[in-house]
């Protein structure tokens, strides 16, 4: 009898470890963790306390330290470290991951001197396997917990996609599939920078109208980006278009929406990052987009704002101010 499909994570952060917990329920399932104190907590104790305070996880589920070893187990890769350490973690492993193993990107971010997404950056370190990712309005912590969401494994390939489902698939946690990787992936790391200046709405308390014209104006950037790239415009439209959106908006553990209300309080992006202890994907994101967006000559008023307020040349309430400066023309116009 063939053996089961032996599942790897690289990263074990909070969105890290929850995807292996989803896998190991499923099938063998290792998590590599870059703190060698973190592998030894989640073998032993079953608890990754620095992400997921005191949350158990699943006693089956096994970490390392070891990236070689990682990599020499897995018959699907999944990529969870952040987008900027992408290159960075799979660069070593060329000659340890077995040919045509499934990659799947978790990271929502873009690679700052390349502007590519992670599912580019992963085919250029590891060429010849297929590439895709799983995304969706998914907060670690809740799904750690056991509460319902879902997600989409987006490939090229469907008969993939089919095959990767069950993997990560609970009777509380939904995987569907969709064939536009550029268009989820996209949605994934756009998000992020709307969720900041959600955050922000609610640090200076501007009131519930205003927080929804900036999700709603805020979907429609995420969307005109997406089209001028070559993505299919219905795909904002789901689970990782304004599905991520809103959750990553609303969610008080949202980190790039916590970034926002934390700027809104005077702090400066360091000191808020440093408060968060985690990684805020928008943060970097921000002028990356905003090079991408004037590359392509898409119109982005949120994102600007959001990425002068990220660097420090303008402060929240300065944002917000310029944000009503811009005229509005019809509703499905630039701006």
């Amino acid at each position: 009898m063939a053996r089961p499909v032996q599942v790897t994570v690289l990263g074990a952060g909070s969105w890290g470890t929850t995807v292996a917990s989803l896998a190991v329920r499923n099938t063998p399932t290792l998590l590599w963790a870059r703190d060698a104190a973190t592998a030894k907590e989640v073998s032993t104790v079953h608890r990754n306390s620095r992400y997921l305070g005191g949350l158990p996880l699943p006693e089956t589920l096994r970490a390392t330290h070891d990236l070689q070893e990682a990599a020499d187990f897995a018959d699907v890769l999944a990529v969870g470290v952040p987008s900027y350490a992408v290159r960075q973690t799979l660069t070593p492993l060329t000659a340890h991951v077995r040919a045509w193993v499934p990659v799947l990107s978790l990271a929502k971010g873009l690679e700052p001197s390349t502007r590519l997404r992670p599912s580019q950056v992963i085919a250029e370190c590891l060429p010849g396997h297929p590439v895709g990712l799983l995304a969706g309005p998914n907060i670690a912590r809740e799904i750690a917990q056991g509460m319902a969401a879902a997600a989409v494994v987006a490939t090229e390939d469907d008969r993939i996609a089919m095959a990767l489902q069950p993997l990560f698939a609970s009777k509380v946690f939904r995987v569907y599939r969709n064939n536009d990787v550029l268009g989820c992936e996209l949605g994934g790391v756009l998000k992020n920078i709307i969720a900041i200046a959600a955050g922000m709405a609610e640090g200076l308390n501007v009131g519930d109208n205003t927080r929804a014209m900036v999700l709603s104006r805020g979907l429609a950037e995420m969307t005109r980006m997406g089209e001028a790239l070559g993505a299919n415009p219905r795909t904002f439209a789901g689970l990782t278009g304004v599905g991520d959106l809103i959750a990553t908006c609303m969610s008080p553990a949202s980190r790039n929406r916590r970034l926002g209300e934390l700027l809104a309080r005077g702090l400066s992006t360091q000191q808020a990052l440093a408060e968060i202890g985690q990684v805020a994907e928008g943060v970097r994101t921000a002028p990356t987009v905003i090079a991408l967006a004037a590359e392509h000559g898409v119109d982005m008023p949120i994102a600007v704002e959001v990425d002068a307020v990220v660097a420090g040349r303008r402060t929240p309430a300065e944002a917000y101010r310029g944000l009503r400066r811009v005229a509005p023309g019809g509703e499905h116009e630039a701006v």
